[in-house]
């Protein structure tokens, strides 16, 4: 038993799959999968007016839309890498997909409030149930370069996913209409469901009731994240100091103090407290908080800067965007390189210094072109950022810990972006008020900057020292 707590049941070791050009494939699959579930993110976002005049939602439940499935994303997530641990990562990934496509279909049929939010929630389980996995397959699936190139990939998804679902939004719902921003994820979802059993490796069967549930853990943990989550977007629309923000604030302090105690009890628990206390997990964990929220943030504050200042489109929106995720990839794809040259701080503290900068340019933009080419340059940082966040907490792992790591890794991705959303709309005061100054925005991007630097400066002593290894396998008993 003392062997199971450290790196899983031995029945959970995945086989690291076939060397060769299979490993590209499915890491292609696995990223197509893993960028239609951060699209569903925002590509809902340009929709949200026509599904709420469409379906007559009132008007407190429109937000909802958007929430229900990022509160189950975020809430699950844990859960969802500690199952990919004792069930067996691509049972997971495949089970989590056909929830998701499942659910989108649902979604995009939906007559009424109550079947478009159970869709949207059931899209959320699927994700996370699907993420984490699905980032434990690469993980163990990819070696050495290999493996920073792949994760260089990977954390290119979530830049280019956020930035592309704007623009994907206002396409669809200006041409065919709002249902197929929930209807494009079936034949793309059903197509990854028939290819991936064909190349992702096969994990050893789970013996049934060799390890409980932690069901309590799960609950608590569930619950903590998801009321933190609805904290911190409420934050965004009604102030930080508004009982619906403080409250739920209030309780996920208490349910994350009970998911402690439980956890410390728990003969198989659902995250064993020592991973949270591994420098690599704190760094990841940190860098993807700090990355993500910068992104994020900028997505949200740089959209109402450009639809109600300067009077663009939801489609004009987008595709002015598109140099911000090109700057995400380019950022990306140079981490990817340089983590196994740089040492992992210096790396850190370059790409958030650039990052900063980027948001300053974007701070004292004269208008919309300068605007953007402030956010591409931070976006660039970003991207190296995520590389490196991604790199830090899942290089050394065990397969038997990498869902686990790869749900928190997840959940602070989810935490990252809803932060970040809620300090840049308060600070700009676009979420209390609902009017957009250029003197507000100035100031939100100024603290982005601030915000960047002083990562930047702490990365120096949160990140382990060193390169990723450029030879290393992965770690299979």
């Amino acid at each position: 038993m003392a062997a199971t707590s450290q790196s899983g049941p031995a029945t959970e070791r995945e086989d690291p799959g076939a060397p060769g050009a299979r490993r590209w494939w499915l890491l292609g699959l696995l990223s197509a999968g893993q960028f239609m579930l951060v699209l569903d993110v925002t590509v809902v976002n340009v929709a949200l007016p026509d599904i709420g005049a469409d379906l007559a939602l009132h008007q407190g439940v429109v937000p909802w839309v958007l929430a229900a499935y990022t509160l189950a994303f975020g809430g699950l997530m844990l859960l969802g890498g500690r199952a990919a641990d004792m069930f067996g990562a691509r049972r997971m990934l495949l089970s989590g997909l056909a929830i998701f496509v499942a659910a989108s279909l649902a979604s995009g049929l939906a007559a009424g409030a109550t079947m478009l939010l159970a869709g949207r929630a059931a899209q959320g389980i699927g994700a996370a149930a699907m993420s984490p996995a699905a980032l434990s397959v690469v993980t163990t699936t990819f070696a050495g370069r290999d493996r920073a190139r792949a994760l260089g990939v990977w954390a290119a998804i979530g830049g280019t996913g956020s930035a592309l679902g704007v623009l994907l939004g206002g396409l669809l719902t200006s041409g065919p209409g709002w249902r197929w921003v929930f209807f494009i994820n079936v034949p793309a979802g059903l197509i990854a469901l028939a290819l991936l059993p064909m190349v992702a490796p096969a994990g050893r069967r789970h013996r049934p009731g060799a390890v409980p549930v932690d069901v309590a853990g799960a609950l608590s943990a569930t619950l903590a994240t998801g009321a933190l989550i609805y904290g911190l977007v409420n934050a965004g629309g009604h102030g930080w100091l508004a009982a619906s923000t403080l409250v739920p604030l209030a309780m996920a302090a208490l349910l994350y103090g009970v998911f402690v105690m439980i956890e410390r009890a728990a003969a198989a628990p659902l995250m064993p407290l020592r991973v949270l206390t591994r420098r690599p997990v704190v760094a990841g964990a940190s860098l993807m908080l700090v990355a993500t929220g910068l992104l994020v943030g900028a997505f949200f504050l740089g959209s109402f800067y450009l639809q109600r200042l300067h009077g663009y489109s939801a489609a004009g929106t987008g595709l002015a965007f598109l140099p911000i995720a090109l700057g995400t990839i380019i950022g990306a794809h140079g981490g990817s390189r340089a983590v196994t040259k740089l040492d992992g701080r210096v790396l850190a503290a370059g790409s958030l210094a650039l990052a900063a900068a980027g948001s300053g340019l974007a701070a004292g933009a004269a208008g919309p072109v300068w605007l953007v080419a402030g956010l591409a340059v931070a976006a660039i940082g970003v991207g190296a950022a995520l590389v490196t966040a991604v790199t830090a907490a899942l290089t050394a792992v065990a397969p038997g810990e990498t869902g686990t790591r790869s749900g928190i890794v997840n959940t602070f991705h989810e935490l990252g972006g809803a932060f970040g959303v809620a300090v840049l709309s308060t600070v700009a005061a676009a979420g209390v008020t609902g009017e957009v100054t250029a003197a507000g925005v100035a100031l939100a991007f100024t603290v982005s900057a601030v915000a960047a630097l002083a990562a930047a400066v702490l990365s120096a002593f949160v990140v382990p020292a060193g390169v990723a290894p450029a030879g290393a396998a992965p770690h299979v008993h």
